[in-house]
């Protein structure tokens, strides 16, 4: 027994060896949770407090349930095989395996994953005649979804106007053709085994009394169903270990309810909290910088996370001119800290959303350094940049099948396989292309070359910028995204598109060559959308490293969560950007926001860099942001501001010396100048560079520290 409890901190130590009663273990960042959580059940079993078959243990992933019962497996010499760990849906689906037949199900019920659900979805619809531009297939899914999520059947769900009154009918008919078929979603699956333990009291008895222990870990992460699924395993003598933090909650937007932590403190815990601050992971200032910022949200229940390990490094600031000088910034750095010994693939690149990862990408591909995005796709293999290059391609190469047939029929428009074999055969007869096929043919195909066409026109004489923004919203392929509840992401990244190609412009355009620099003269003639789409299709085909390489880790935030880097570099810290603006529109958006800043700062074990830039390319034109007040929340004793010395862009970095407003300068401002900002307060001008709309000045506010401000949009007074 002293074996497994030789490595644990005071803390620690008496988490794993509370007696027979519910606990909070509020975990911090980096402070061994997962240790804890596996050497609770050790300690449980080797004491003979339980039997390994009394025990439920719940977590999120497959990957953290494996990894649970490998960690147990190592510590006590018994078979894990026959234990109730797993997650949610995985025992949920054990539960409804065991009792099929008082559940309702068939003994072989096929479980259906989201595109079988919307695809029996869309059946249901057809069989119905159901109007599909009305009634979206994908919404119908959401709204079932949703309702099941949240623990209601059709019967339940609100239905005041004609729209939302089919919609549960939908629901209805959708739920009977499941049973009919002897299938199960994924909510369903939970929904299900709570429904059949809520109503059958011997059952529910049962398990309450073979599971005396229940641990949950990520608790912060349930959601409303999932905590009353576990309170009915729950009888009056059982044990919840609960541990969680909710200084890590990050994913309301999939239910989960930060709540239910105050919620299990009062109902099982009462009181009884554990807290674990001291944190294996990062050096002092980075873990200062976490503490500081997230102490700024009000709705917390609080801890402060310590090391024995020192301070460390200071955090290093860097305010770029630009998105694409940050990205060099970026590749500099992680090419120093390589050549300094530090793996590429213990080093991350955060940003918040993935349409930031373009202006990445190019810069490590240009720079030839490995790079692989974690959790996701590189840029140009998106689903709907794909989609929006086809588009491109169609119109530039008819010819071309494979990008007709991506796009013919999406965003959808009545144009179905067997419209398509047809035109696939006329096609054959004559020896043509199924563009060809579709310019001779009528209806709907026939509609969608008029489309092509027209688009074509309305683009002649347009930069290849605005070409490719007027056909983003000419397909519709706009409208689809923005009628997608999971389409922001998609919407942005197809933004991104239009700023590569406003780059592209700029890069390869005659004003970007040196006096000496020529292009090839095929290069030359050839158009520059076909130009953007062979650089679209090299940055697609290449540089992403192979499994086992050494690479960069490129991804967003919440795709972080739970891992851990020698280096990480937060990008991106601008607002309206991180936070993210839809932040001010939600309620508790703005300290969700700020959780997922702590999230990414408490990814970095020794060295942490912190990045924005004064303007960025959005929808195709340079925009001017203000720093991120993330940066402004944290203490500025543990924090390094660079500046980029231009004589060595990859060497050191330091602070520019001060200079004087320019000659001619006309906009009524110079050094040494009282100023007034809205949101920084007052402060002096104390440095200036550039001329009339472009000039931009260095101002250190008394309470706000020292920033660089573009005149055009900063709104300064004289104070």
């Amino acid at each position: 027994m002293l074996a497994l409890l030789d490595t644990l901190n005071p803390e620690q130590r008496t988490a794993v060896t509370l007696p027979d009663e519910s606990a909070l273990i509020l975990a911090g960042a980096g402070s061994g949770k997962t240790r804890v959580l596996t050497t609770r059940i050790a300690w449980l079993i080797q004491t003979n407090r339980v039997s390994p078959h009394g025990i439920l243990a719940v977590t999120f992933t497959n990957k953290a349930a494996k990894e649970m019962l490998t960690r147990i497996s190592a510590m006590l010499p018994i078979n894990t095989r026959g234990m109730w760990v797993g997650t949610f849906h995985g025992l949920a689906n054990r539960l409804l395996r065991t009792h099929w037949r008082e559940a309702g199900l068939p003994q072989s019920f096929q479980i259906l994953d989201s595109a079988d659900q919307l695809s029996a979805i869309k059946r249901l619809m057809k069989a119905m005649n159901v109007d599909t531009e009305k009634y979206e297939p994908k919404k119908v899914q959401w709204f079932i979804n949703g309702h099941k999520e949240a623990g209601r059947r059709a019967r339940d769900a609100e239905a005041f106007d004609e729209y939302s009154m089919r919609m549960a009918e939908l629901f209805e008919a959708y739920d009977a053709q499941c049973q009919r078929e002897g299938v199960a979603d994924f909510p369903e699956l939970l929904l299900r085994s709570y429904e059949l333990l809520y109503r059958n009291e011997p059952l529910r008895e049962h398990y309450r009394e073979r599971f005396k222990h229940i641990l949950i870990d990520e608790f912060q992460d349930t959601n409303a169903l999932q905590y009353r699924w576990l309170k009915l395993f729950a009888g009056p003598h059982a044990a919840l270990f609960a541990v969680g933090d909710d200084d890590q909650s990050i994913y309301a937007f999939r239910g989960a309810d930060t709540a239910n932590m105050a919620e299990f403190e009062r109902e099982f815990a009462r009181g009884n909290v554990i807290k674990l601050e001291q944190n294996y992971r990062s050096h002092g200032h980075i873990l200062t910088a976490a503490n500081t910022l997230i102490a700024q949200n009000a709705h917390r229940l609080g801890k402060n996370l310590w090391t024995a390990e020192g301070d460390g490094e200071p955090i290093r600031i860097y305010q770029a001119y630009s998105d694409q000088d940050e990205a060099s910034f970026v590749v500099d750095e992680a090419k120093n800290l390589n050549r300094e010994g530090v793996a590429f693939s213990d080093m991350a690149l955060l940003y918040r959303s993935n349409a930031q990862s373009r202006v990445l990408e190019h810069a490590l591909f240009s720079a030839g350094v490995a790079y692989r995005v974690y959790g996701g796709l590189r840029f140009f293999e998106r689903q709907e940049i794909k989609h929006a290059l086809a588009y491109l391609r169609v119109m530039t190469q008819p010819e071309d099948d494979g990008a007709f047939l991506r796009v013919v029929n999406f965003p959808a428009r009545g144009i179905g396989a067997r419209t398509l074999e047809q035109l696939a055969d006329t096609a054959a007869r004559s020896g043509s292309s199924l563009w060809q096929a579709a310019c001779t043919g009528g209806g709907k195909v026939g509609g969608f070359a008029s489309l092509i066409e027209a688009i074509k026109q309305a683009t002649s004489g347009l930069t290849l910028a605005e070409t490719i923004d007027h056909v983003i919203e000419a397909s519709g392929l706009a409208d689809y995204y923005r009628a997608d509840k999971d389409g922001a992401d998609r919407l942005e990244n197809l933004e991104e598109l239009v700023n590569a190609a406003a780059l592209f412009s700029e890069e390869s355009g005659p004003d970007a060559l040196g006096a000496d620099v020529a292009p090839e003269a095929s290069e030359a003639s050839q158009p520059e959308l076909e130009r953007f789409l062979a650089h679209a299709a090299l940055e697609a085909g290449e540089h992403q490293a192979e499994a086992g390489r050494d690479a960069l880790q490129l991804m967003t935030v919440h795709a972080a969560k739970g891992l851990e880097f020698h280096a990480v570099f937060i990008t991106g810290l601008e607002e309206s950007l991180f936070p993210h603006e839809q932040s001010a529109y939600e309620e508790g958006g703005l300290e969700e926001e700020r959780r997922l800043m702590y999230v990414a700062i408490t990814r970095a074990r020794r060295r942490l860099y912190l990045s924005h830039a004064q303007s960025r390319m959005l929808h195709g034109q340079v925009r001017y942001g203000l720093p991120s007040r993330f940066l402004d929340e944290l203490p500025g004793q543990v924090l390094l501001h660079l500046n980029r010395r231009a004589e060595s862009p990859a060497a050191h970095y330091a602070a520019p010396a001060p200079r004087t407003a320019p000659a001619g300068n006309d906009t009524g401002y110079r050094v040494g100048q009282s100023v007034a900002h809205a949101r920084f307060g007052t402060g002096i001008i104390i440095d200036f560079e550039g001329r009339g709309p472009d000039a931009r000045v260095q101002v250190k506010f008394r309470d706000a520290g020292t920033k660089w401000l573009a005149l055009a949009y900063a709104n300064l007074s004289a104070a």
